[in-house]
């Protein structure tokens, strides 16, 4: 029998599914149920995103084996997060400039329906 796959039970697996669980849970109670303000909301949810997203990586994820791997998980993680970073702050800034162009087009627009009132109140003087 193969010494990776003998009768033992994952201890380590069921420790982290436990964890995540409970992370889950709380993530959840924090963002429905707390009371908190939005800032400690958004504060709280991402701490436990952060601690839950370290334990799928060491327990799941085989960081810590290094046994024939090399850096291969590190040098992925790094891409990984390289992209991630372009995705979001690409969308961010197409958000905020379609936001912010947007605005500027309702602004303007308002600002013309206000002096066609005002020269409609004009000329019934």
């Amino acid at each position: 029998m193969d010494k990776k796959h003998s009768g033992k039970i994952p201890v380590k697996h069921i420790i982290g599914f436990a964890l995540s669980l409970i992370l889950t849970i709380a993530a959840a109670w924090v963002a429905l149920d707390s009371g908190l303000s939005d800032g400690w909301i958004i504060a709280g949810t991402l701490t436990m995103a952060v601690i839950q997203a370290a334990i799928q990586l060491f327990l799941f994820m085989h960081l810590t084996e290094t046994e024939g791997v090399g850096h291969g998980p590190w040098n992925m993680m790094f891409h990984a997060s390289i992209m991630v970073g372009i995705v979001v702050a690409g969308s961010l800034f197409t958000m905020i400039w379609a936001f912010d162009m947007g605005d500027m087009d309702m602004d303007s627009q308002h600002q013309n329906m206000q002096q066609e009132q005002m020269d409609h109140e004009m000329d019934d003087m």
